[in-house]
């Protein structure tokens, strides 16, 4: 995984200014009121979708036959969502305080079964989603990794992967910025990578459904990497190639050894295509932060750690598969 970089410092609130400046008029800035928000009315929105799914949580918690550390496990990790979605919301916006009650809006049932819970879940991730292209790059980036866990959440409380969206594959008609292209060609060689290690997962796995999940993920990373190749063509740049060779970050000898190798694969996948969510413009952030949600539920699948918030890096660095 690669180290953080400054976007993700700022996509965590986790950098300040030290230092004042004067304005032209010799008063100083830091005495100004600071120029409003662009991303508040994100902000608010993801807060007070955050909060249903947080009471949500607190009803099913009080119903008889709960599943309590299942759930305590998740709404934990919600409540991280949302410290994190709400930092630089000013005081008085009408946003709780972090840790009050929260109070779920009349129009959204309260689910009563986790299957109910689940499919809120979704409509929390959907809701994130629809806000990648008001959102700038940090905020866009937090927003696609959030509704990734969202999604992983569903997946714990009992509800079917979610499926590929056909709508979000990037369209001959689209643009993107000169400066998006090195993060492009960044994820297709990251697919090539990909498509590479799975047939050495393939080879090592006897267990037939074990390969057949293998086989379609193999299928799920070639489409992709097909999909930014073209993309490339289209914006008048020469795809990167694949690597004659790749050198695996650990010898692959066995079943346990290749599952490992898939789910160090996707979690690699995971930081990448969250970057990407941040690196695009508004017609493609749709197209990664869906292929970084995919890429979330494939590592859980291998057995992959979870994380609150999938794609942004941890501090201890994953190594990379990288040309041999």
């Amino acid at each position: 995984m690669q180290p953080p970089s400054r976007r993700t410092f700022l996509a965590l609130g986790l950098i300040t200014l030290t230092t004042a400046c004067t304005g032209t008029d010799g008063t100083d800035a830091a005495t100004k009121a600071p120029a409003p928000d662009p991303d508040a009315p994100v902000r608010l929105r993801a807060v007070a979708a955050t909060d249903t799914l947080l009471s949500a949580y607190d009803a099913l918690l009080g119903a008889p036959g709960a599943q309590t550390a299942l759930l305590q496990s998740l709404r934990a990790e919600t409540a991280q969502h949302r410290a994190a979605l709400a930092q630089g919301i000013p005081a008085g916006s009408g946003t709780p305080t972090p840790g009050a009650p929260t109070t779920a809006p009349s129009t959204t049932p309260t689910p009563t079964s986790s299957a109910a819970l689940a499919a809120l879940e979704r409509q929390t991730a959907q809701s994130h989603l629809a806000d990648l292209d008001a959102a700038r790059p940090p905020l866009a980036r937090l927003l696609a990794s959030v509704a990734a866990a969202n999604a992983l959440h569903a997946t714990a409380l009992g509800a079917p992967p979610d499926q590929p969206d056909p709508a979000t594959t990037p369209t001959p008609s689209a643009t993107a910025p000169g400066t998006a292209l090195p993060a492009l060609q960044q994820a297709l060689s990251a697919e090539h990578a990909a498509v590479y290690g799975y047939g050495v997962v393939g080879a090592h796995l006897p267990d037939e459904q074990q390969r057949a999940d293998a086989r379609t993920y193999y299928g799920a990373h070639q489409a992709q990497r097909d999909a930014w190749q073209r993309l490339l063509t289209t914006l008048g740049t020469t795809p990167t190639p694949a690597a004659g060779g790749y050198q695996l970050p650990f010898p692959v000898t066995d079943a346990p050894t290749a599952t490992k190798l898939a789910a160090h694969l996707e979690t690699r996948l995971t930081t990448v295509y969250a970057d990407l969510v941040a690196d695009l413009p508004t017609p493609h952030r749709r197209t990664a932060a869906t292929a970084l949600r995919d890429c979330t539920l494939r590592a859980h699948h291998w057995g992959a750690p979870t994380t609150s918030f999938p794609g942004l890096p941890d501090p201890a660095p994953i190594p990379t598969v990288t040309p041999s």
